[in-house]
């Protein structure tokens, strides 16, 4: 007798936990598609602040897909490699997570569902140790009482919410009352997307989990195959965490791109060469009575100027410069012109004199065509009798 009642209860016990099926730890090869640099640009914004999983480690789970040629192996190596691929892809934003897998027997404590990881502050790392508690796969499939452990999981879940659920929907008993009571405690707050893992024959299981969506009025219902790619993946972590916001435009005050001490805003040479002093405008060039009267012989006070040049041109050995000269608008246009190319042939002939290959250097003049200050003032017109290097090497 005690024998026949022993036999029973081990009986019974296989066969509401079903024979427990290992997973693989092997995922497979991903390259996730980078969402960072859209989060930074403002292109992609936070709308989720947290998450908690809900994975079927069901017995039905033990069962082989086979309705994709990019995945081998159970439908719950299936469902860990989706995982495995959602973790990479989700960019660099403040989160928190969890994950709660159901079914029954030894693969989850004899329970029917069990936390693998309680909401905490996400990490990748961290959401990978989860991932791969997902030991095995037994039992039933009770996705309500997960659903129902759930409301209290995310008791302290901050901000918006987005309850993922992975599993073939082969449900005993619909779980629609469970998700509809979960909706009603959390409200807008919560957003519930479902990952249909399943073969053909697991097609009611589909329409299952399409009713928990339409319950929680937010979210939606996809499938493995669809979020296999690195495109399909990160199509789904943008939707699931992220919405279209205002790019950022970078303040030009802040920034200085060639390093010249003139913020990009004030800069009308952008790309001035290493090692230049270069003026309020932030163009490499020098101001003022740089010659005397209707003279081209540099006047000596300048020669530091020349010099920066030359340590310029030795800093930077593949930059080649287009020598400008201006003039104020004192005298014709016909005469300053020619004063203006005269003038540039001097500051060119000064640098070859102090070492500067003459191939690196060509000459323009411009007269008075060209003013940055008014000519209607001494000191406006000490400002445009100038001489400016224009780099051509780029």
């Amino acid at each position: 007798m005690k024998k026949n009642l022993l036999f029973t209860a081990t009986l019974t016990g296989a066969l509401l936990s079903g024979c427990a099926t290992q997973s693989s730890n092997n995922f497979q090869a991903f390259q996730a598609e980078d969402l960072n640099a859209l989060v930074k640009s403002g292109k992609l914004v936070q709308k989720t602040d947290s998450f908690l999983v809900i994975n079927d480690s069901s017995s039905s789970m033990s069962n082989t897909y086979i309705d994709s040629a990019e995945y081998s192996g159970t439908k719950l190596d299936v469902e860990k490699n989706l995982l495995n691929k959602f973790n990479k892809t989700i960019p660099s934003i403040p989160l928190s997570s969890g994950l709660r897998s159901f079914g029954f027997g030894p693969c989850l404590d004899w329970g029917n569902t069990k936390l693998n990881q309680p909401l905490q502050k996400y990490s990748a790392s961290g959401f990978d140790s989860a991932i791969t508690s997902l030991t095995c796969s037994s039992g039933g499939t009770p996705l309500a009482d997960a659903l129902h452990e759930a409301k209290h999981d995310l008791a302290g879940a901050p901000g918006n919410i987005a309850l993922i659920v992975l599993s073939d929907g082969k449900d005993e008993s619909s779980p629609v009352p469970a998700a509809e009571a979960l909706k009603a405690q959390y409200g807008d707050k919560l957003c519930i997307y479902t990952v249909w893992v399943g073969n053909e024959v697991d097609a009611d299981g589909q329409a299952n989990l399409q009713q928990i969506t339409d319950v929680a009025g937010c979210g939606f219902a996809s499938n493995a195959n669809s979020l296999s790619t690195a495109q399909g993946m990160s199509d789904f972590v943008k939707n699931v965490f992220l919405k279209p916001g205002i790019p950022r435009v970078a303040d030009c005050s802040t920034l200085d791109d060639d390093k010249d001490g003139v913020n990009n805003c004030a800069d009308k040479c952008p790309d001035t060469p290493k090692g230049a002093i270069v003026d309020k405008d932030g163009c490499w060039a020098f101001h003022g009575v740089l010659f005397d009267f209707d003279k081209a012989e540099i006047k000596s006070k300048y020669h530091p100027l020349i010099q920066n040049a030359v340590e310029v041109m030795k800093l930077n050995p593949s930059l080649t410069v287009e020598v400008q000269g201006h003039t104020d608008s004192y005298g014709s246009d016909a005469y300053n012109q020619k004063l203006s190319e005269r003038r540039a042939t001097a500051v060119k002939n000064e640098l070859v004199k102090q070492g500067v290959d003459g191939k690196r250097l060509t000459t323009v003049g411009f007269g008075e065509s060209e003013p940055v200050e008014t000519n209607e003032t001494d000191e406006g017109r000490a400002y445009n009798r100038r001489v400016v290097y224009k780099r051509t090497d780029k």
